[in-house]
């Protein structure tokens, strides 16, 4: 029977890694002010194409947020991304938020 809940959970605990990553830059997106809709569609695209260290600093852009924003718009957040100097963020993260507000 303990056999039966170390199994368990450690299946549960390799589950939960795997969808980690991309549900923490989602909620990054979304503190850093994008709509919902725009940050699980781009978290979708990003999480693919960055490592984990490039979505740690995109998480960061969250700590940027004016808290009387809601919502930021596309242009505010790219010229935040610019700002982390990293061309490869920026080349993913216009990408997908062009191919995001299109689709």
């Amino acid at each position: 029977m303990r056999a039966k809940l170390v199994a368990v959970a450690v299946l549960a605990a390799l589950l939960s890694s795997c969808a980690t990553p991309e549900s923490r830059l989602r909620s990054g997106l979304i503190d850093a002010g994008l709509s919902r809709p725009m940050a699980s569609c781009m978290a979708q695209r990003m999480a693919d194409r960055l490592s984990l260290l490039q979505m740690k600093r995109l998480g960061g852009l969250a700590n940027l947020k004016d808290d009387r924003l809601s919502q930021i718009s596309l242009e505010r957040f790219l010229y935040d991304v610019r700002a982390l100097k990293d061309p490869e963020i920026l080349a993913v993260a216009t990408t997908s938020a062009g191919i995001c507000a299109l689709g």
